[in-house]
């Protein structure tokens, strides 16, 4: 675990503070209303009773009158009942919005991914970042939800002191009889001192607290949970990782990570476990005990003037109450003053990452709606590096694809195929070199109307768990005969007339008991089908079937390479005999085009890498083909 030092200046964490409130009330104006009230509920409900009682009793004390005694209880139950009810409304509200405000964050933090640049949100730095985020929260509860929860600490605090200062003032103006022995209770000094007192307890008091809390924000957990998460809850629950886990025992993995004391946020022998048996614990303690003590000196300050006849028995209740309240709420104004100094420093990753810039530019030109998708892209003399790297993914790579085109891009893993395909899509921008769209840099053109002219299908597609339809469709309103028509041209048909609820039948189990569960080839003509169903003029299909053995990746190639009609479609695989149907094939080796043509053009050329390639895959074949053969 290791420790943090330093405190932002008080400036800086102000500025951070307000900003959170700022967001807050940007996104959720009601649960910024409902903070405040639930605050001021809080805070104002206990002296209500209070002050009542204190009448009440006075009256039991005093005259008895048994009218005026009706009058203050019928006061107090009514006034404590509405006041009961209102607090409870607004807390039942409060916690509602509260549970709806995590949602919000995360969705804030989820829509500000979805805007940023490919580039930034595929950079392992805002992974990183992303992570601090909820390892923070994880940790103590820092960050966005922490300045959420000390606004409303805040507000309780100030109309705490606010209310318990109408209660008690009338305690130092109204003097001890002269004839009584307990006059002096009046001289200017006594008072002095109890102010003195309530002054020292509510400084030290919360010092004390915020120094003793502070050990939670000066050693990071971060680590600790991470890695308790991680193996707790993600490697133990996914299924998809039960068989790995429980073939090769990986739950070892888990018990030596827990006796790693890096590891052991909440143990007894870690850094905040020894700072609660020592340093944070005596603090801590040194707070309550400064309380306690001024607590003490309030009952005998309070029941000596009582004593001396300055006010009656019922107003006791009502002094202490009121003087307690006082010092619980300026203990708590300057506890939650010191603690959102502490967690202003926990705000910095989340405005980080929400202030991360979008430098790719967006364009202003719009892509013409041709209905002969005449679209021609070229790359000229394009290379490119990935960010805060100084190898070359792509190097002086010039292609043009020709309109309605069989594009086969082949080579080993690492030689630049995917990159290649992120620039074609303009999810990163070349270091050097163009590329251009009939003839215009595509960085020209406004980025969405760009990206409508593609449908990929990634080597690591995802599909939701989400009904089939939608999934296909990429929307929850869509054209069901037109999803129902792109699976059965990917091949889906059969399995699509088994489903129970047909396009509404949710794929998985995560969200619906009744959910199906998928295989892998399925999974794949799925994607296929929704490719169809965006229907753009450029197809791509970066590897999608890579977990197939070589013949169904043919099949499911020359299908789809059938149905593809009048569009420009682009083929990346590392099986070289899926790719033969294609009218060219380019061959990448270490981010270069070694080699452009068709497939026998390219099989023909002694010593070319597609050659080699070749080869190397048919004698494979061969092999296998010799060994299934009979004897």
């Amino acid at each position: 675990m290791s420790e943090k030092k330093g405190k932002l200046p008080l400036k800086d964490a102000a500025a951070h503070n307000r900003r959170a409130l700022s967001i807050l009330w940007k996104n959720d104006r009601q649960y910024v209303i409902f903070l405040i009230l639930q605050g001021t509920a809080a805070a104002l409900t206990p002296y209500i009773p209070l002050y009542f009682t204190a009448r009440l009793v006075n009256e039991l004390a005093g005259s008895r009158d048994p009218a005026r005694l009706w009058q203050w209880l019928v006061i107090l139950l009514i006034s404590s009942s509405a006041a009961a009810l209102i607090t409870a409304a607004v807390h039942r509200r409060y916690w509602a919005l509260l549970e709806a405000s995590y949602t919000n964050w995360n969705g804030l933090l989820a829509k500000k991914l979805l805007d940023m640049d490919f580039c930034d949100v595929d950079d392992p730095a805002t992974q990183a970042l992303l992570d601090q985020i909820e390892q923070n929260n994880s940790w103590a509860g820092w960050g966005f939800n922490r300045a959420a929860n000390n606004f409303s600490d805040l507000v309780d605090a100030v109309f705490r002191i606010l209310g318990a200062v109408a209660l008690s003032v009338s305690l130092f103006t109204m003097p001890v009889p002269q004839d009584s022995p307990l006059a002096w209770l009046n001289h200017p000094g006594c008072l002095a001192g109890i102010l003195g007192l309530l002054l020292a307890a509510v400084i030290v008091s919360p010092m004390l607290y915020t120094k003793g809390h502070s050990y939670w924000a000066k050693y990071d957990g971060a680590l600790g949970n991470r890695v308790w998460n991680f193996f707790a809850y993600i490697a133990m629950a996914e299924r998809q990782r039960g068989t790995d886990i429980r073939i090769y025992q990986q739950d070892e993995f888990f018990r030596l990570k827990a006796d790693d004391p890096a590891c052991q946020s909440f143990f007894p022998n870690s850094s905040i476990g020894r700072a609660g048996r020592g340093p944070m614990g005596l603090l801590m303690a040194g707070s309550t005990a400064v309380s306690r003590v001024f607590t003490g000196a309030v009952y005998l300050f309070v029941g000596l003037k009582a004593l001396g006849g300055a006010f009656g028995a019922g107003s006791v209740t009502q002094y202490v109450g009121a003087l307690a309240g006082l010092a619980e709420g300026m203990t708590g104004l300057l506890s939650t003053l010191g603690e959102m100094r502490e967690n202003a420093e926990f705000l910095q990753p989340a405005y980080q990452f929400l202030d991360t810039p979008n430098n790719m530019y967006q364009g202003s030109l719009t892509t013409e709606k041709r209905s002969d998708r005449k679209y021609e892209i070229e790359f000229r003399d394009v290379s490119f590096r990935y960010p805060g790297t100084d190898a070359w993914a792509l190097r002086h790579v010039s292609m043009k694809f020709r309109i309605g085109e069989r594009l086969a891009v082949v080579g080993e893993n690492g030689s630049g195929k995917t990159t290649f395909i992120k620039l074609l899509c303009r999810l990163y921008d070349p270091t050097e070199g163009e590329i251009l769209l009939n003839g215009i840099d595509i960085r020209k053109y406004r980025y969405d109307n760009y990206l409508d002219l593609f449908s990929v299908v990634f080597q690591d597609f995802r599909l939701l768990a989400q009904p089939l339809g939608q999934n296909v469709a990429a929307a929850i309103e869509y054209d069901r005969e037109r999803a129902a028509e792109c699976l059965k041209r990917a091949g889906f048909a059969d399995r699509l007339a088994e489903l129970p609820k047909g396009l509404d039948t949710c794929l998985y189990r995560d969200f619906e008991d009744d959910g199906v569960e998928i295989s892998g080839g399925e999974a794949q003509k799925i994607a296929l089908a929704r490719v169809l169903y965006q229907d753009a003029p450029f197809i791509v299909l970066d590897e999608p079937t890579a977990a197939l053995d070589p013949e169904a990746e043919a099949e499911v190639y020359t299908r789809f390479n059938d149905i593809v009609e009048d569009k420009t479609a682009i083929y990346i695989s590392h099986r070289l005999s899926s790719c033969r149907f294609c009218d060219e094939i380019a061959v990448f080796d270490h981010g270069r085009v070694v080699q452009q043509g068709t497939h026998d053009r390219l099989v023909s050329a002694l010593g070319g890498k597609y050659q080699t390639l070749w080869e190397a895959q048919a004698q494979y074949y061969q092999k296998k083909e010799q060994e299934a053969a009979p004897i």
